[in-house]
Protein backbone atom coordinates (compact mmCIF):
# COMPACT_ATOMS: atom_id res chain seq x y z
CA UNK A 1 0.00 0.00 0.00
CA UNK A 2 1.23 3.48 -1.38
CA UNK A 3 0.49 6.93 0.07
CA UNK A 4 0.19 9.37 -2.63
CA UNK A 5 1.19 13.39 -1.51
CA UNK A 6 -1.29 15.77 -2.58
CA UNK A 7 0.01 18.22 -5.26
CA UNK A 8 1.87 20.99 -4.25
CA UNK A 9 -0.84 24.41 -4.74
CA UNK A 10 1.08 27.68 -4.35
CA UNK A 11 -0.28 30.19 -1.90
CA UNK A 12 -3.87 32.43 -2.82
CA UNK A 13 -1.88 35.40 -3.38
CA UNK A 14 0.66 33.98 -6.02
CA UNK A 15 0.27 33.81 -9.41
CA UNK A 16 2.34 31.62 -12.02
CA UNK A 17 4.91 33.21 -14.54
CA UNK A 18 6.27 32.36 -18.22
CA UNK A 19 9.28 29.86 -17.20
CA UNK A 20 12.77 30.33 -19.27
CA UNK A 21 12.77 26.05 -18.59
CA UNK A 22 10.59 23.81 -20.08
CA UNK A 23 9.55 21.24 -17.30
CA UNK A 24 9.87 24.39 -14.57
CA UNK A 25 6.67 26.29 -12.84
CA UNK A 26 7.15 29.53 -11.78
CA UNK A 27 5.33 31.72 -9.35
CA UNK A 28 5.66 35.31 -7.93
CA UNK A 29 3.55 37.37 -5.51
CA UNK A 30 0.48 38.45 -7.43
CA UNK A 31 0.77 42.16 -8.10
CA UNK A 32 -1.92 44.23 -6.43
CA UNK A 33 -4.37 46.17 -8.51
CA UNK A 34 -3.33 50.38 -7.78
CA UNK A 35 -7.08 52.20 -7.49
CA UNK A 36 -6.99 55.08 -9.37
CA UNK A 37 -9.66 57.41 -7.92
CA UNK A 38 -12.74 59.27 -9.70
CA UNK A 39 -11.02 62.81 -10.74
CA UNK A 40 -12.65 65.75 -9.63
CA UNK A 41 -14.18 68.18 -11.87
CA UNK A 42 -14.55 71.80 -10.59
CA UNK A 43 -17.74 74.03 -11.15
CA UNK A 44 -19.26 76.42 -9.01
CA UNK A 45 -22.00 75.12 -7.18
CA UNK A 46 -23.96 78.34 -7.46
CA UNK A 47 -23.76 79.42 -10.86
CA UNK A 48 -22.07 76.59 -12.78
CA UNK A 49 -19.13 78.34 -14.07
CA UNK A 50 -15.94 77.01 -14.18
CA UNK A 51 -13.51 77.99 -10.80
CA UNK A 52 -9.98 78.27 -10.03
CA UNK A 53 -7.80 78.61 -7.45
CA UNK A 54 -7.24 82.46 -6.68
CA UNK A 55 -3.83 83.61 -4.58
CA UNK A 56 -5.78 86.04 -3.03
CA UNK A 57 -8.66 84.52 -2.20
CA UNK A 58 -6.51 81.23 -0.79
CA UNK A 59 -8.87 78.31 -2.40
CA UNK A 60 -11.57 77.95 -5.17
CA UNK A 61 -12.79 80.77 -6.19
CA UNK A 62 -15.81 81.71 -9.03
CA UNK A 63 -15.29 85.18 -11.17
CA UNK A 64 -18.70 85.33 -11.53
CA UNK A 65 -20.64 85.12 -8.54
CA UNK A 66 -17.74 85.41 -6.09
CA UNK A 67 -18.08 81.88 -4.38
CA UNK A 68 -14.84 80.78 -2.46
CA UNK A 69 -14.28 77.65 -0.67
CA UNK A 70 -10.86 76.74 1.09
CA UNK A 71 -8.74 73.57 -0.12
CA UNK A 72 -9.46 70.17 2.15
CA UNK A 73 -5.80 69.98 3.02
CA UNK A 74 -4.07 70.98 6.29
CA UNK A 75 -0.43 72.73 6.44
CA UNK A 76 2.48 70.71 7.44
CA UNK A 77 5.55 72.01 6.88
CA UNK A 78 8.84 70.19 7.78
CA UNK A 79 6.54 67.49 9.20
CA UNK A 80 5.44 66.04 6.03
CA UNK A 81 5.74 62.22 5.89
CA UNK A 82 8.57 60.86 4.16
CA UNK A 83 8.26 57.50 2.44
CA UNK A 84 11.20 55.06 2.36
CA UNK A 85 13.03 53.09 -0.57
CA UNK A 86 10.74 50.26 -0.61
CA UNK A 87 8.39 48.62 -3.62
CA UNK A 88 5.92 48.71 -0.71
CA UNK A 89 5.98 52.35 -0.08
CA UNK A 90 5.48 53.08 -3.58
CA UNK A 91 2.64 50.40 -4.26
CA UNK A 92 0.61 52.20 -1.83
CA UNK A 93 1.21 55.32 -3.29
CA UNK A 94 -1.79 57.25 -5.21
CA UNK A 95 -1.51 57.58 -8.67
CA UNK A 96 -2.64 60.18 -10.95
CA UNK A 97 -3.78 63.99 -10.28
CA UNK A 98 -6.74 62.74 -9.00
CA UNK A 99 -8.94 65.94 -10.84
CA UNK A 100 -9.65 65.45 -14.70
CA UNK A 101 -6.89 67.47 -16.54
CA UNK A 102 -5.94 67.37 -20.16
CA UNK A 103 -2.15 67.16 -21.21
CA UNK A 104 -0.29 69.66 -23.35
CA UNK A 105 2.71 68.80 -25.73
CA UNK A 106 4.71 71.05 -27.58
CA UNK A 107 6.37 69.74 -30.36
CA UNK A 108 8.82 72.13 -30.37
CA UNK A 109 10.93 71.42 -27.35
CA UNK A 110 9.28 68.44 -25.68
CA UNK A 111 7.52 69.75 -22.87
CA UNK A 112 4.15 67.95 -21.60
CA UNK A 113 1.92 69.82 -18.94
CA UNK A 114 -1.19 69.40 -17.16
CA UNK A 115 -3.18 71.80 -17.49
CA UNK A 116 -6.85 72.01 -16.71
CA UNK A 117 -9.66 69.88 -18.41
CA UNK A 118 -11.45 73.35 -20.28
CA UNK A 119 -8.05 74.98 -20.68
CA UNK A 120 -6.88 76.69 -24.16
CA UNK A 121 -3.65 77.13 -24.38
CA UNK A 122 -2.12 77.95 -27.58
CA UNK A 123 1.73 78.70 -26.48
CA UNK A 124 4.43 77.00 -24.41
CA UNK A 125 5.97 78.52 -21.41
CA UNK A 126 9.11 76.79 -21.78
CA UNK A 127 10.12 77.71 -25.53
CA UNK A 128 7.34 80.19 -26.39
CA UNK A 129 6.43 77.83 -29.13
CA UNK A 130 2.64 77.82 -30.95
CA UNK A 131 2.97 74.10 -32.18
CA UNK A 132 1.35 72.26 -29.18
CA UNK A 133 -1.15 69.65 -29.09
CA UNK A 134 -3.55 68.71 -26.55
CA UNK A 135 -4.15 64.89 -25.19
CA UNK A 136 -5.58 62.75 -22.25
CA UNK A 137 -3.02 63.49 -19.09
CA UNK A 138 -1.68 59.71 -18.13
CA UNK A 139 -2.93 58.77 -14.75
CA UNK A 140 -0.37 56.36 -13.91
CA UNK A 141 2.23 58.27 -12.33
CA UNK A 142 2.81 58.74 -8.60
CA UNK A 143 0.47 61.32 -6.96
CA UNK A 144 1.98 64.28 -5.36
CA UNK A 145 1.81 63.75 -1.78
CA UNK A 146 2.51 67.39 -0.70
CA UNK A 147 2.83 71.18 -2.78
CA UNK A 148 3.61 74.59 -1.20
CA UNK A 149 0.48 76.43 -2.80
CA UNK A 150 1.18 79.97 -4.75
CA UNK A 151 1.67 83.18 -2.58
CA UNK A 152 2.89 85.57 -5.34
CA UNK A 153 -0.34 86.60 -7.33
CA UNK A 154 -0.10 86.36 -11.22
CA UNK A 155 -0.48 90.33 -11.89
CA UNK A 156 2.34 91.06 -9.50
CA UNK A 157 4.79 89.00 -11.92
CA UNK A 158 5.34 91.69 -14.58
CA UNK A 159 6.39 94.24 -12.27
CA UNK A 160 9.03 91.86 -10.85
CA UNK A 161 10.08 90.95 -15.16
CA UNK A 162 10.66 94.39 -15.78
CA UNK A 163 12.31 95.40 -12.76
CA UNK A 164 15.06 92.57 -13.16
CA UNK A 165 15.29 92.92 -16.62
CA UNK A 166 16.48 97.06 -15.88
CA UNK A 167 19.03 96.04 -13.89
CA UNK A 168 22.47 95.13 -15.15
CA UNK A 169 25.24 97.47 -16.57
CA UNK A 170 26.38 95.16 -19.21
CA UNK A 171 23.16 93.74 -20.86
CA UNK A 172 21.38 95.92 -23.95
CA UNK A 173 20.21 99.61 -22.73
CA UNK A 174 17.01 99.50 -24.36
CA UNK A 175 16.60 95.27 -22.57
CA UNK A 176 13.87 96.73 -20.33
CA UNK A 177 12.04 98.96 -22.61
CA UNK A 178 11.94 96.65 -25.47
CA UNK A 179 11.87 93.06 -23.89
CA UNK A 180 8.39 93.16 -22.94
CA UNK A 181 6.94 89.94 -20.73
CA UNK A 182 3.38 90.20 -20.95
CA UNK A 183 2.33 86.80 -19.54
CA UNK A 184 3.65 84.22 -16.95
CA UNK A 185 2.49 81.10 -16.57
CA UNK A 186 2.13 79.43 -12.97
CA UNK A 187 3.03 76.18 -12.90
CA UNK A 188 3.20 73.46 -10.06
CA UNK A 189 7.08 71.50 -10.96
CA UNK A 190 7.71 68.23 -9.59
CA UNK A 191 10.71 68.14 -6.96
CA UNK A 192 12.11 65.02 -4.94
CA UNK A 193 13.24 65.96 -1.44
CA UNK A 194 16.10 63.62 -0.39
CA UNK A 195 16.79 63.40 3.39
CA UNK A 196 19.47 61.06 4.34
CA UNK A 197 22.43 60.27 7.48
CA UNK A 198 26.01 60.18 5.69
CA UNK A 199 29.00 58.54 7.31
CA UNK A 200 32.60 59.62 5.76
CA UNK A 201 35.49 58.46 6.33
CA UNK A 202 38.29 60.20 5.12
CA UNK A 203 42.35 59.42 4.77
CA UNK A 204 44.60 62.19 3.41
CA UNK A 205 48.40 63.79 3.83
CA UNK A 206 47.61 67.08 5.65
CA UNK A 207 50.09 69.95 5.72
CA UNK A 208 50.93 72.01 8.74
CA UNK A 209 52.84 75.53 8.53
CA UNK A 210 55.87 76.21 10.37
CA UNK A 211 58.44 78.31 10.73
CA UNK A 212 61.90 77.37 10.31
CA UNK A 213 65.05 79.74 10.22
CA UNK A 214 68.03 79.03 7.87
CA UNK A 215 71.21 80.64 7.14
CA UNK A 216 71.27 82.91 3.94
CA UNK A 217 75.29 82.64 3.15
CA UNK A 218 74.62 85.49 0.09
CA UNK A 219 73.52 87.75 2.76
CA UNK A 220 75.58 86.12 5.86
CA UNK A 221 72.35 86.17 8.37
CA UNK A 222 69.92 84.16 9.83
CA UNK A 223 66.33 84.29 8.25
CA UNK A 224 62.82 82.27 9.03
CA UNK A 225 60.96 81.04 6.54
CA UNK A 226 57.37 79.16 6.08
CA UNK A 227 57.57 75.25 5.55
CA UNK A 228 54.47 72.72 5.26
CA UNK A 229 54.68 69.55 6.84
CA UNK A 230 53.00 66.79 6.06
CA UNK A 231 51.85 63.77 7.78
CA UNK A 232 48.95 60.84 7.25
CA UNK A 233 45.81 61.64 9.30
CA UNK A 234 42.21 60.12 9.30
CA UNK A 235 38.76 61.10 10.39
CA UNK A 236 34.98 60.36 10.49
CA UNK A 237 32.08 63.42 9.18
CA UNK A 238 28.79 62.39 10.75
CA UNK A 239 26.24 64.51 8.17
CA UNK A 240 22.91 64.47 8.18
CA UNK A 241 21.47 65.92 4.93
CA UNK A 242 17.47 66.66 5.33
CA UNK A 243 15.22 67.93 2.01
CA UNK A 244 17.70 68.33 -1.05
CA UNK A 245 15.63 69.55 -3.18
CA UNK A 246 15.95 67.46 -7.12
CA UNK A 247 13.82 69.00 -9.93
CA UNK A 248 11.82 65.84 -11.49
CA UNK A 249 11.55 67.96 -15.04
CA UNK A 250 14.04 68.33 -17.46
CA UNK A 251 12.18 70.55 -19.63
CA UNK A 252 13.65 73.42 -17.26
CA UNK A 253 16.49 75.07 -17.01
CA UNK A 254 17.86 73.05 -13.77
CA UNK A 255 20.51 76.32 -13.25
CA UNK A 256 17.69 78.39 -13.55
CA UNK A 257 16.08 76.12 -11.04
CA UNK A 258 18.72 75.95 -8.41
CA UNK A 259 18.86 80.14 -8.91
CA UNK A 260 15.24 80.38 -7.31
CA UNK A 261 15.69 78.59 -4.06
CA UNK A 262 15.25 78.41 -1.42
CA UNK A 263 11.61 77.40 -1.27
CA UNK A 264 10.47 77.90 2.63
CA UNK A 265 9.45 74.01 3.26
CA UNK A 266 7.65 75.04 6.12
CA UNK A 267 4.56 75.81 4.45
CA UNK A 268 4.30 72.45 2.67
CA UNK A 269 0.55 71.61 2.77
CA UNK A 270 -1.11 67.84 2.19
CA UNK A 271 -1.88 67.64 -1.82
CA UNK A 272 -5.33 68.84 -2.75
CA UNK A 273 -6.65 68.82 -6.45
CA UNK A 274 -8.40 72.06 -5.53
CA UNK A 275 -4.86 73.70 -5.83
CA UNK A 276 -4.45 72.84 -9.45
CA UNK A 277 -7.81 74.11 -10.28
CA UNK A 278 -6.96 76.58 -13.40
CA UNK A 279 -3.34 75.69 -13.06
CA UNK A 280 -0.65 73.81 -14.75
CA UNK A 281 1.26 71.47 -13.51
CA UNK A 282 4.62 69.50 -14.19
CA UNK A 283 4.50 65.81 -13.82
CA UNK A 284 8.10 63.88 -13.48
CA UNK A 285 9.95 62.59 -16.51
CA UNK A 286 12.93 62.03 -14.02
CA UNK A 287 12.17 59.09 -12.07
CA UNK A 288 12.67 58.44 -8.56
CA UNK A 289 15.65 56.37 -9.30
CA UNK A 290 17.82 58.65 -11.22
CA UNK A 291 16.75 61.33 -9.15
CA UNK A 292 18.43 59.89 -6.42
CA UNK A 293 21.51 59.12 -8.27
CA UNK A 294 21.59 62.80 -8.19
CA UNK A 295 20.62 63.54 -4.95
CA UNK A 296 23.09 61.19 -4.06
CA UNK A 297 26.16 62.16 -5.97
CA UNK A 298 25.07 66.30 -4.38
CA UNK A 299 25.34 64.74 -1.05
CA UNK A 300 28.92 63.15 -1.43
CA UNK A 301 29.64 66.26 -2.56
CA UNK A 302 28.88 68.09 0.24
CA UNK A 303 30.35 65.44 2.60
CA UNK A 304 33.42 65.48 0.68
CA UNK A 305 33.62 69.43 1.65
CA UNK A 306 32.92 68.87 4.82
CA UNK A 307 35.50 66.05 5.27
CA UNK A 308 38.08 68.66 4.02
CA UNK A 309 37.14 71.06 6.51
CA UNK A 310 37.24 68.57 8.95
CA UNK A 311 41.30 68.56 8.12
CA UNK A 312 41.48 71.83 9.63
CA UNK A 313 44.00 72.62 7.34
CA UNK A 314 43.95 74.30 3.44
CA UNK A 315 47.20 72.10 2.16
CA UNK A 316 45.42 68.40 1.78
CA UNK A 317 46.56 66.13 -0.90
CA UNK A 318 46.13 62.20 -1.72
CA UNK A 319 42.70 62.82 -0.16
CA UNK A 320 40.17 59.42 -0.39
CA UNK A 321 36.85 58.86 1.35
CA UNK A 322 34.20 56.48 1.76
CA UNK A 323 30.83 57.41 2.78
CA UNK A 324 27.78 55.21 3.60
CA UNK A 325 24.34 56.05 3.45
CA UNK A 326 21.72 55.62 6.25
CA UNK A 327 18.05 56.05 6.87
CA UNK A 328 17.59 57.60 3.78
CA UNK A 329 14.03 58.68 2.68
CA UNK A 330 12.34 61.27 0.30
CA UNK A 331 9.37 62.92 -0.34
CA UNK A 332 7.56 63.80 -4.52
CA UNK A 333 5.70 67.16 -3.71
CA UNK A 334 4.92 70.06 -6.23
CA UNK A 335 6.62 73.67 -5.74
CA UNK A 336 5.30 77.01 -7.73
CA UNK A 337 6.81 78.82 -10.68
CA UNK A 338 6.34 81.09 -12.99
CA UNK A 339 7.99 80.66 -16.39
CA UNK A 340 7.75 83.45 -19.16
CA UNK A 341 9.80 83.44 -22.56
CA UNK A 342 10.67 86.16 -24.18
CA UNK A 343 11.96 87.27 -27.40
CA UNK A 344 15.05 89.65 -27.73
CA UNK A 345 16.61 90.24 -31.50
CA UNK A 346 15.27 87.15 -32.53
CA UNK A 347 16.45 85.22 -29.65
CA UNK A 348 14.18 83.33 -27.06
CA UNK A 349 15.21 83.83 -23.32
CA UNK A 350 13.58 82.30 -20.14
CA UNK A 351 12.38 83.75 -16.86
CA UNK A 352 11.08 82.06 -13.91
CA UNK A 353 9.58 83.26 -10.75
CA UNK A 354 9.18 81.61 -7.53
CA UNK A 355 5.64 81.59 -6.71
CA UNK A 356 6.14 81.41 -3.15
CA UNK A 357 9.03 83.99 -2.75
CA UNK A 358 9.07 86.35 -5.74
CA UNK A 359 12.93 85.09 -6.36
CA UNK A 360 13.67 85.63 -10.04
CA UNK A 361 16.20 84.19 -12.33
CA UNK A 362 16.55 83.83 -16.00
CA UNK A 363 18.39 84.74 -18.64
CA UNK A 364 19.23 88.36 -20.09
CA UNK A 365 21.14 89.06 -23.53
CA UNK A 366 25.00 90.78 -22.58
CA UNK A 367 25.75 93.70 -24.68
CA UNK A 368 29.01 92.28 -25.18
CA UNK A 369 30.54 95.47 -26.81
CA UNK A 370 30.44 96.95 -22.55
CA UNK A 371 32.56 93.93 -22.18
CA UNK A 372 35.81 93.85 -24.44
CA UNK A 373 35.51 97.80 -23.76
CA UNK A 374 35.73 97.24 -19.80
CA UNK A 375 38.21 94.44 -20.51
CA UNK A 376 40.60 96.90 -22.72
CA UNK A 377 39.91 99.68 -19.59
CA UNK A 378 41.20 96.79 -17.01
CA UNK A 379 44.43 96.01 -18.88
CA UNK A 380 44.99 99.51 -19.86
CA UNK A 381 47.09 100.79 -16.87
CA UNK A 382 49.52 97.70 -16.77
CA UNK A 383 49.70 98.27 -20.40
CA UNK A 384 50.50 101.90 -20.45
CA UNK A 385 53.10 101.36 -17.37
CA UNK A 386 54.72 98.42 -19.52
CA UNK A 387 55.03 100.66 -22.71
CA UNK A 388 56.51 103.51 -20.36
CA UNK A 389 58.87 101.10 -18.25
CA UNK A 390 60.77 100.22 -21.49
CA UNK A 391 62.65 103.28 -22.81
CA UNK A 392 63.55 104.13 -19.04
CA UNK A 393 64.94 100.56 -18.59
CA UNK A 394 67.13 101.54 -21.55
CA UNK A 395 68.35 105.12 -20.30
CA UNK A 396 69.49 103.49 -16.96
CA UNK A 397 67.22 101.02 -15.14
CA UNK A 398 65.07 103.27 -13.91
CA UNK A 399 62.20 101.66 -15.58
CA UNK A 400 62.34 98.77 -13.30
CA UNK A 401 59.55 100.41 -10.76
CA UNK A 402 56.70 100.78 -13.54
CA UNK A 403 57.52 97.91 -15.22
CA UNK A 404 56.51 95.81 -11.77
CA UNK A 405 53.85 98.17 -11.30
CA UNK A 406 52.64 97.51 -14.97
CA UNK A 407 52.77 94.00 -14.29
CA UNK A 408 51.18 93.82 -10.86
CA UNK A 409 48.31 95.80 -12.63
CA UNK A 410 47.88 93.88 -16.07
CA UNK A 411 47.53 90.53 -13.91
CA UNK A 412 44.76 92.52 -11.83
CA UNK A 413 42.99 93.62 -14.89
CA UNK A 414 43.57 90.03 -16.41
CA UNK A 415 41.48 88.66 -13.73
CA UNK A 416 39.08 91.35 -13.30
CA UNK A 417 38.25 90.87 -16.87
CA UNK A 418 37.44 87.12 -16.85
CA UNK A 419 35.67 87.29 -13.97
CA UNK A 420 33.41 90.06 -15.67
CA UNK A 421 33.35 87.20 -18.53
CA UNK A 422 32.08 84.21 -16.95
CA UNK A 423 28.97 86.35 -14.83
CA UNK A 424 28.44 87.51 -18.71
CA UNK A 425 28.30 83.93 -20.06
CA UNK A 426 26.63 82.89 -17.37
CA UNK A 427 23.79 85.39 -17.74
CA UNK A 428 22.52 84.09 -20.58
CA UNK A 429 23.42 80.53 -20.06
CA UNK A 430 20.70 78.12 -19.07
Amino acid sequence: MTNSLPAWQPPPDFAPLESALAGISVFAPRPKDVQIEAPQTFQCPQCGASTRFEVAAGGVACEHCGYTAAPKAQTVGLQAGVMEFTLETLSKAGMGWGVARKEMHCNSCGADMAIAENALSATCPFCASNRVNLREAPDDQLRPRFLIPFKIEPQATRALAQSWLGKGWYHPDELGASAMVDHFTGIYLPFWTFSARIVSDWKAEVGYEEQESYYDSEDKSWKTRTVVRWKWETGRVNLNMTDLLVCGSSRVSQLLVKRLEPFQLKDLVSYAPDFLAGWQAQTYDCTLPKAWDQGKAEMRERAKNACHSDTGSSHVRNFSMTSDFDDETWRYVLLPVYIAAYKFESKVFQVMVNGQTGAIAGQKPVAWWKIWLAAALMLSPGLCLGLISLPLLLVGGIGIVPLILGLIFFIAGLAGAFILYQKALASEAV
